[in-house]
């Protein structure tokens, strides 16, 4: 598993000391991080504004998608491929999958969020669907 190596000039940004920290930091995990996660991470280096612009930044630029979490907070992933290029919407229907042994959340990539038909005068923006259970790796043996 893993992603491939991402840089932010794929993504037209310029690569700051905390834009290239927060993308080595979300790199080097294969489950979503939380706002906290990523502050508690880099607190000694950068303050809560700057990690919060960057990931805006993040999000608006495509490099990133959010994860909804069950307890209602915001999780973060790395998007798999330069998905918001061209000015096509960035748009995520893969599931995500919240393990209940572990408690973290990883990207089901393969593993789409079915079409749905919404009545008449009702517009999507985006779907997100969370599945939970155990994960893989706490369900060995």
């Amino acid at each position: 598993m893993g992603h491939k190596a991402l840089s932010l000039s794929d993504f037209d940004l310029r690569p700051t000391p905390c834009r290239m920290e927060v993308l080595g930091l979300l790199q080097s995990h294969e489950y979503a991080l939380s706002q906290g996660d990523i502050e508690q991470e880099l607190s000694s280096k950068f303050d809560r504004v700057t990690v919060y612009r960057t990931l805006k930044t993040f999000l608006s630029q495509g490099l990133i998608h959010k994860v909804l979490d069950d307890i209602g907070g915001i999780k973060y992933a790395l998007c798999k491929e330069l998905c918001h290029q061209g000015g096509h919407p960035h748009q995520h229907d893969h599931v995500h999958f919240k393990c209940d042994q572990c408690g973290q959340t990883t990207c089901l990539e393969l593993v789409h969020i079915p079409s749905i038909s919404l009545p008449e005068n009702f517009t999507k923006k985006e779907s997100n669907l969370l599945i939970q259970g155990i994960c893989n790796l706490c369900n060995r043996p």
